[in-house]
């Protein structure tokens, strides 16, 4: 289910790589840099070029919850299942985008964090913040896969959005459920994103409704 490739111009470009041995196995790590000078990382297992269908997440930085392990998001599961199971397979890509909080950045992210620990949910506190729910693009991933030579990929995701970048970049193949196991205090992140942002449950296609928040409730009352 390949679709009809757009017109395709390269924002990034190559910078450096070399084999790094991992708990997932040996990868090929390449860093890239785009227009603004952010660094985005490629990690590749296996052989990928000239090949459909392969497996591959577009992950963003959550320094948050992959280093330090904070419980507030999924992000840290969502990465170890991506490294597993493209581990398994025997091949796959994973490209490690710098857009930390959804764009925003680890400073904002933290204020933003601050504003959620008097009840407002990841959006509505980036909101009250005079910030974007989400600035993230994919234009830089879809740009190293065709690097890569890689013709298409099955996308672990969950995010629609990615889904829509890959789709009209021609390199969509299929989309593989990523919802992961999280606990308790991370659960409401992940419904926040369904509910609010539309992002897919499980193996359901269609995206979740988007209710009003107490947030813009207050702020129609006001």
């Amino acid at each position: 289910m390949n679709d009809q490739h757009t017109p395709f111009e390269s924002t990034i470009s190559f910078s450096a790589s070399a084999i790094v041995p991992t708990r997932y196995g040996d990868w090929e790590m390449s860093t890239f840099h785009d227009v603004q000078g952010n660094e985005h990382v490629c990690l590749t297992h296996g052989n990928v070029s000239d090949i459909e269908g392969i497996l591959c997440r577009y992950h963003s930085a959550c320094m948050t919850g992959e280093i330090f392990g904070s419980q507030k998001c999924d992000c840290g599961e969502q990465l170890d299942a991506a490294l597993r199971r493209i581990q398994k397979e025997g091949r796959g890509v994973v490209i490690y985008l710098a857009q930390e909080g959804r764009g925003i950045g680890l400073t904002n992210k933290l204020r933003a964090y601050d504003v959620q620990s008097r009840g407002y949910d990841t959006v509505d506190a980036n909101r009250a913040l005079g910030l974007p729910d989400d600035t993230r693009r994919y234009d830089d991933a879809n740009a190293i896969l065709k690097m890569l030579g890689i013709k298409s990929v099955r996308l672990m995701t969950n995010n629609p959005e990615k889904l829509r970048s890959v789709r009209e970049a021609g390199l969509l193949f299929d989309r593989e459920a990523h919802l992961q196991p999280v606990g308790s205090i991370a659960q409401r992140y992940v419904q926040t994103k369904q509910h609010r942002m539309g992002h897919l449950n499980g193996s359901n296609e269609e995206s979740q409704p988007l209710f009003h928040s107490e947030f813009e409730s207050f702020l129609n009352a006001s």
